[in-house]
Parts: C-alpha cells; structure tokens; sequence
C-alpha cells in the first residue's frame, strides 16, 4: 500500500495510569510509609475514572489522573459538610437555647 502511513499507537487509559503510576515508584520510596499508602490510595482513586480517562484523551494524561483525584475529593468534602450539617441541625435541635453549639 503505498502513501499509507500508520498513525501512532494510543495506548489505553489504564495502561498509560499503570505507567504513570511506575514512573512515581521512587518517589513512593522516598516517601515515609504511611505516606507511600496515602499515595497509592490516589492512584486507586484515579483508578475508578478510567472510563473518563478514554474519553478525554488528553495530550498530557496526568492531567487526567489529577482531575479523577480532586473529583473523589470533591466528592468526599460534599459528604463530609452534608454529615457535618446534620450533625450542627441535631446540635441545635438538641438546645434550643444554645445559638452555637460548635463555639463551647
């Protein structure tokens, strides 16, 4: 077939996570233990958008990861201020006659 010219190969999402995830090894290393699961627990996060991953097929694919890491977060302070919420309205409810139940 001549003038056919291949275009390159795109690895999958999850493989390019499972690289970017290697070239962090030593920085993992140099981290303190409880700090190197801290580490793998966002990478586990960026494990769960993976699917997300495919579609946005950006240039630069740790921008990716990054974005799938502050989503969790994201996810995890809105459950964590509705908890906190709850808990300030069983406060209140609890005595009335105290106007800042957190302020003791």
């Amino acid at each position: 077939m001549r003038g056919f010219v291949m275009g390159r190969t795109v690895l999958p999402f999850s493989k390019v996570l499972e690289q970017e995830i290697q070239e962090w090894r030593k920085f993992r290393r140099g981290l303190r233990k409880e700090d190197q699961q801290f580490l793998d627990r966002l990478f586990e996060e960026a494990r769960l958008h993976v699917q997300a991953g495919v579609y946005a097929s950006r240039p630069w694919p740790f921008e990716t990861i990054l974005v799938s890491i502050l989503l969790e977060h994201e996810k995890a302070l809105v459950e964590l201020r509705s908890k906190l919420r709850t808990l300030e309205e069983r406060e209140r409810s609890a005595d009335p006659n105290d106007e800042n139940p957190l302020s003791s």
